[in-house]
């Protein structure tokens, strides 16, 4: 498990990096979306890998590396819309941002490495097909979610969900570049 500790660690900071450079670009743009509107920006980007698995045929150049990097990130913005809500300031200092980023990476690395040692990384053995449908999964329960306002009855909440999509897609960028 020291392995995937140091590749989540590695995957992680070049996702860092590229949300870095796009805040650079845009700065907090992404602040006025409401978490639905996250979850869809996930939706898009997994149904269309799950598409071209399925098809084999890709006609956007965009590879399966770029697309699984913007899940990881959208899934933590969806994780700092949950904690600081929705703004129209997209001027927001960034080190609160990254302090943010940061302490949602480790929150997901410790439940990466609990899961990890309960189900004995039994995610290196799956297709990254199944990884993907999972995360297809994940944000399907999660729009089920916010149509339900919120709520949940024995499930569950939206930022587990967020967590879950997280690791999946390291678990995926882990894969393709073994």
């Amino acid at each position: 498990m020291q392995t995937t500790s140091s590749q989540f660690d590695k995957v992680i900071s070049q996702c860092r990096d590229l949300f870095s450079k796009k805040m650079k670009d845009y700065g907090a743009a992404w602040r006025v979306l409401r978490s639905s509107s996250v979850t869809d920006q996930i939706y898009i980007k997994i149904n269309r890998i799950r598409t071209v698995q399925m098809n084999g045929v890709k006609r956007v150049d965009e590879s399966e590396e770029e697309v699984f990097m913007a899940i990881v990130n959208y899934s933590i913005i969806g994780l700092i819309q949950l904690e600081k809500g929705i703004s129209d300031i997209i001027n927001e200092e960034p080190q609160e941002i990254f302090e943010l980023y940061d302490k949602f990476t480790a929150e997901a690395k410790n439940l990466m490495e609990h899961k990890n040692h309960d189900y004995g990384e039994a995610w290196r053995e799956m297709r990254i097909s199944s990884i993907t449908d999972l995360i297809y999964q994940k944000v399907l329960r999660t729009k089920q979610i916010e149509d339900n306002g919120g709520k949940t009855l024995a499930s569950e909440g939206l930022s587990a969900n967020y967590f879950d999509m997280l690791n999946y897609a390291v678990f995926c960028l882990i894969r393709l570049s073994e």
